[in-house]
């Protein structure tokens, strides 16, 4: 069976992935499965942008196809801040407590309606032979005014989707798949292998 290697070590992140994508005649591998090591210095200006830099540094390494995303949220009353920062925002090794926290107090005040945000993630694939693809997936909430929810990590226990009343972490692993960025985007990139006989 041909391998793909997703660029990440973030578990989380594979369980969704193979979750999607697990119907494709792939083995899907993270990075440190596929035995590939490497730091990839993310310094682009878009999601994109930084999808690809991260895809094209590890099909290198490696010589097989490789997928890699790039993902955040974006608050509009805060200039779209954390945006491509999202996991470096605050320091990286702060915990998403504290950064949700402060997001909230940095909204403190703010109407429902001027708290809209969107999760974002860019999906690259890369080849060895030098072809070269990107999508995009999105879903739209609003911050909301504490954390709820077990499920999900990162800023999912803050972002609310006003027509559920519920925020991303308390949705069920399936829920979340069903309409999360990552999942909105891995169905695009898949659709896109497909028709274009990549698989």
């Amino acid at each position: 069976m041909r391998r793909m290697i997703f660029a990440t070590g973030n578990e989380n992140k594979m369980v969704e992935i193979r979750e999607i994508l697990g119907d494709l005649p792939l083995e899907i591998l993270s990075m440190k499965e596929a035995g590939v090591y490497g730091e990839v210095e993310e310094n682009g200006s878009t999601f994109e942008e930084n999808a690809l830099i991260k895809a094209r540094a590890i099909c290198k390494l490696a010589g097989e196809m490789v997928l890699a995303d790039d993902s955040g949220l974006e608050i509009d009353y805060l200039n779209k801040e954390p945006g491509i920062y999202s996991a470096r925002y605050m320091g990286e090794d702060t915990s998403y407590r504290i950064k949700n926290q402060n997001l909230i107090d940095r909204l403190e005040g703010v109407p429902d309606e001027k708290r809209t945000a969107r999760f974002v993630c860019a999906i690259a694939a890369v080849f060895p032979d030098g072809r070269e693809y990107v999508v995009r997936g999105t879903v739209e909430g609003r911050i909301g005014y504490e954390e709820k929810g077990e499920n999900g990590f990162g800023y999912d226990p803050i972002f609310v989707l006003p027509d559920r009343g519920l925020t991303t972490a308390q949705l069920s692993p399936e829920e979340k798949n069903r309409i999360s960025h990552r999942g909105n985007a891995l169905r695009k990139m898949k659709e896109l292998l497909e028709k274009e006989k990549i698989l």
